[in-house]
């Protein structure tokens, strides 16, 4: 089975396609490297550098794969908001073209959506069954793709799976740019000795989510095509905050010093999900504790740490 991989350079990507070549998959990957990298592409993977705003490069790039695992996308809120215009035509054209070319082929498409579509909707902990307030133009890009994948499935029968990822962390995530993740961010910081910095008391949380456990997920949902009418939330109620983190990373770094700032507006203070639905389509799957699966990747940064 061949399986085409938007975004395949990115962090998630990489961990995907590793995990899928390893399982004898043939691996296709398309990234225009805007946030991604070439040498991330695992050996034995097909590589085209090219960008999913390009309508006819998709048709043609997926006409040979029975599924499509859709990563692809111009991440960031705050990119969102300084540049609206280029975030719709990647997250939501662009999710378009790789629709209608995986229609054309008729293949099994996989969406990777947010949490940041709940927005303001402040209730806890998060369930698939939710009102949806998208507070930024990078949240409604991604419910725009959850709508368009949706109707897709509904209008021209083609086998869709849409989840929904929370704060995803782990190996070959990049620490190095303006809009890095907060995890690779602070883990890079310790690795050079550098002073970290919260924005608030610390006390706010988040559900964070191992990259090992959302491979398995895409991997189940591939081998077992497993199809669900709406998105699913990939997330299994980790209830962390920042200074949980903090904890932890001393055990690596006992040196490690920590500046506490005010408080960011527009930061959400808390985020939690309710695992019941991704417990039940996807019952076979173990899930690595939180300080593991953070040790785990620590470790993974200091043998990359050239």
């Amino acid at each position: 089975m061949k399986v085409l991989i938007t975004g395949g350079a990115g962090f998630v990507g990489t961990n995907l396609a590793l995990d899928l070549l390893e399982s004898d998959y043939d691996v296709k990957i398309i990234d225009d490297l805007s946030t991604g990298l070439k040498e991330n592409i695992p050996v034995g993977a097909e590589f085209i550098n090219q960008s999913i705003t390009d309508i006819n490069q998709i048709k043609e790039v997926i006409k040979d794969c029975e599924v499509v695992v859709h990563l692809g996308a111009r991440g960031s809120v705050p990119r969102s908001i300084k540049n609206p215009i280029a975030t719709h035509d990647v997250n939501s054209t662009g999710t378009l073209n790789v629709l209608e070319a995986a229609r054309q082929n008729g293949s099994h498409y996989i969406f990777s959506s947010s949490s940041s579509v709940y927005g303001s909707n402040k209730t806890l902990p998060k369930n698939e069954e939710m009102i949806l307030r998208p507070m930024t133009p990078y949240a409604a890009s991604k419910l725009s793709g959850e709508a368009l994948s949706l109707a897709y499935a509904k209008s021209y029968d083609l086998p869709v799976s849409v989840f929904r990822f929370f704060n995803i962390f782990g190996p070959w995530q990049r620490p190095d740019h303006e809009y890095a993740a907060v995890l690779p961010k602070w883990i890079n910081k310790c690795l050079q000795g550098e002073e970290i910095e919260i924005f608030g008391d610390g006390e706010q949380t988040r559900d964070f989510t191992y990259v090992g456990t959302v491979v398995k997920i895409i991997s189940s949902c591939i081998s077992n095509k497993v199809l669900h009418p709406e998105p699913v939330n990939l997330a299994y109620g980790n209830n962390i905050s920042l200074n949980q983190v903090i904890t932890i990373l001393k055990k690596s770094f006992p040196n490690l010093e920590v500046r506490y700032s005010q408080t960011r507006s527009g930061d959400i203070l808390h985020s939690k999900n309710d695992p019941k639905l991704i417990n039940s389509l996807y019952s076979e799957i173990s899930v690595k504790n939180f300080e593991d699966s953070l040790l785990e990747t620590i470790e993974w940064f200091k043998s990359k740490k050239k």
